[in-house]
């Protein structure tokens, strides 16, 4: 016989004692919960300053770890903050890095490369004007030029760094440019001829300051 107070192997555990297991259970449940939204939540605020689209260059991502943001998205996207790597100018959808050391053309193209970015594409009147302001505001001492990604590998046969079609009726040369002369085959933004009219042809060999163009980054 057994004595009072006393449960015998095979009987049930007393209903107090059951329910303390089963808050055991939904304290360790929630805790569980709370850790993993505390993850998921330090994960997010480490990765989404970095995440872009997927037709963003991945170098531009790489090379830079500080960036200016601002909520002024381009119409159509879906993110809700624009960025730019930090001493860059933002106009529309991308980000532009004028230069204050100097190279040759093709080294500037290979500086630009390596940024995850390439020497600027100009494609509008309102782009145009955006970067002469820029360059009319670069520090003193006051540089000449500046490379841009407009080149020709025979006399006369104009292109842009991406493929983009050559439009000549959408182009801003100076006045008697091009001329063409011996080994003038790429194209400066000039500092002191007055915009929107103020490229020039000189040989690529020539150490000239740089734009380069990177598509924005939408987060």
């Amino acid at each position: 016989m057994n004595g009072q107070g006393r449960v015998s192997p095979g009987s049930a555990a007393p209903a107090e004692e059951r329910g303390c297991s089963w808050l055991n259970v939904w304290v360790f449940l929630i805790f569980a919960l709370a850790v993993k939204a505390a993850f998921v939540a330090l994960c997010l605020w480490l990765v989404v300053p970095f995440c872009h689209s997927s037709d963003q260059p991945s170098a531009l991502q790489q090379q830079f770890s500080q960036w200016e943001c601002d909520s002024a998205v381009p119409q159509g996207t879906d993110g809700g903050w624009t960025c730019c790597p930090k001493g860059w100018k933002r106009f529309q959808g991308s980000c532009y890095f004028l230069s204050s050391d100097t190279m040759s053309w093709s080294e500037s193209a290979q500086n630009c490369g390596g940024m995850g970015s390439q020497l600027v594409v100009i494609s509008s009147k309102a782009e145009q004007d955006f970067l002469s302001e820029q360059i009319k505001q670069s520090k003193e001492p006051k540089p000449d030029n500046f490379y841009i990604g407009l080149f020709a590998e025979k006399e006369g046969q104009w292109q842009w760094v991406d493929k983009t079609p050559y439009n000549e009726t959408a182009t801003f040369w100076r006045e008697g440019e091009p001329n063409f002369l011996t080994g003038e085959n790429c194209t400066v933004m000039h500092v002191h001829t007055k915009p929107p009219n103020n490229w020039n042809d000189i040989s690529s060999s020539l150490k000239n300051h740089r734009i380069c163009e990177a598509a924005a980054v939408i987060v």
